[in-house]
C-alpha cells in the first residue's frame, strides 16, 4: 500500500504527525501564540493555510489569504470565490468532515477551533492546528475575545497593522452602540423553523457591552440551543413588553431543518398578532441581524452589528 493510502486512514493512525509545517508549503520561520490550547509554535506567514474557523474567515480574506482548504457549506455570503475555486478543497463541516480531503489539501498551518473545536486533536495530526477562535468564556467575554483572535492572527500572517486597524474599527462601532443605548429593554430572538424563540444565548454576546436590559436570560441555555425549540410563546414577550426587539435570522443562513418551513424574520414578526401592542411594534423598534450572522459571528459581524445598534437607537431618540 501507498503512504498516501495509508494516510486516508490518519484519523485511526499517526500518519499524519509528519505532516508538519517543516515539510508542507512554506514560511517565514516559526512565531509562538497564545491560543486556547496554550502557547503554540506556528509557522510565520505560512503559505498554504486551511480555514475552518468560521468567525476568521473575513479576517483572513482581509490579509489577503487564500486558503488551501474550507468547510464550503459553511461559506457566508461574499465568499463565492472561495466556493467556486476549485483548487481550495472542501472538507465538508464540523458535523460531517472531510479529513481526507483536508490531508490532501497539505496546508502547514490549520486555523481550527469553535464549530471544529471538538476535532482539534485529529485535526492536529494533519499538521498545526491553531484555536485562537472567540469564547464566551474568555477573559471580558465573546466581544474582547474576538479583539485577541484578529490581533493573534496578525501576528501568524504578518498582518498586525491591519489587524489593528480592523480591532479600531470594532472598538469604534462598540464605543457609539454603548453611547447610544440608555437602558432600554430588549428581547433577543432566533428565528428558525417558522418560529421565535429566546437567541439570549447567541446573541447575549452583541449586548452584554451595551447599555441594554434582555428581558430574557440565557440562563440554563447552552449556546447552540438556537436548534432547538424551548416553547417560548409569544404572547410571553408581549407580557415582559420590551422597548426593542433584535432578531437573528437562522434559517436564511443555513436553511430550514429538514420537515420545515422557512419564512423570514421579517415575516414573522410582522404576523405575531399578539405583539401587536408591544412598544418595540408600535415604535418600530426591531433590528434585524444580516441574514448571514449566523455562519459569520467574527470581528466583521460584531462591527456592523454594533454599528446598526448605534444607527438604529439615534435615529429613535
Amino acid at each position: 500500500m501507498t503512504g498516501s493510502v495509508l494516510c486516508a486512514g490518519l484519523v485511526l493512525s499517526a500518519c499524519g504527525e509528519s505532516g508538519t509545517s517543516s515539510d508542507k508549503g512554506k514560511s517565514e520561520g516559526k512565531i509562538t501564540v497564545a491560543t486556547a490550547k496554550g502557547d503554540l509554535e506556528v509557522p510565520l506567514k505560512p503559505t498554504r493555510v486551511a480555514a475552518l474557523d468560521n468567525t476568521s474567515f473575513a479576517t483572513l480574506k482581509a490579509f489577503g489569504v487564500k486558503p488551501v482548504a474550507v468547510p464550503k457549506q459553511l461559506l457566508p455570503a461574499g465568499f463565492d470565490d472561495w466556493k467556486n475555486d476549485s483548487s481550495i478543497k472542501d472538507v465538508g463541516t464540523h458535523r460531517e468532515p472531510k479529513f481526507e480531503a483536508l490531508n490532501a489539501a497539505e496546508p502547514n498551518l490549520i486555523v481550527g477551533g469553535y464549530r471544529f473545536g471538538d476535532h482539534h486533536d485529529k485535526l492536529s495530526k494533519i499538521t498545526k492546528t491553531v484555536d485562537v477562535s472567540p469564547s464566551d468564556e474568555a477573559k471580558g467575554g465573546y466581544v474582547a475575545s474576538l479583539k485577541t483572535q484578529t490581533e493573534t492572527l496578525g501576528k501568524i500572517f504578518g498582518q498586525e497593522a491591519k489587524a489593528k486597524e480592523i480591532v479600531a474599527a470594532l472598538d469604534k462601532a462598540e464605543a457609539a452602540a454603548v453611547g447610544a443605548t440608555k437602558g432600554e429593554s430588549v428581547f433577543l430572538g432566533v428565528a428558525s423553523a417558522g418560529k421565535i424563540d429566546n437567541g439570549a444565548s447567541r446573541i447575549g454576546r452583541l449586548t452584554q457591552p451595551l447599555n441594554l436590559k434582555n428581558v430574557l436570560s440565557a440562563e440554563g441555555e447552552e449556546s447552540t440551543s438556537v436548534h432547538d425549540n424551548s416553547g417560548l410563546a409569544p404572547e410571553t414577550i408581549a407580557k415582559l413588553n420590551p422597548d426593542w426587539l433584535i432578531v437573528l435570522d437562522r434559517d436564511a443562513a443555513v436553511g430550514a431543518e429538514p420537515g420545515t418551513e422557512a419564512i423570514a424574520a421579517e415575516k414573522l414578526v410582522n404576523g405575531m398578532e399578539a405583539w401587536d401592542k408591544t412598544t418595540f411594534r408600535k415604535q418600530d423598534q426591531v433590528i434585524y441581524l444580516p441574514g448571514d450572522f449566523y455562519l459569520t459571528e467574527g470581528i466583521h459581524a460584531y462591527t456592523d452589528a454594533f454599528d446598526a445598534v448605534a444607527k438604529s437607537f439615534n435615529a429613535a431618540g
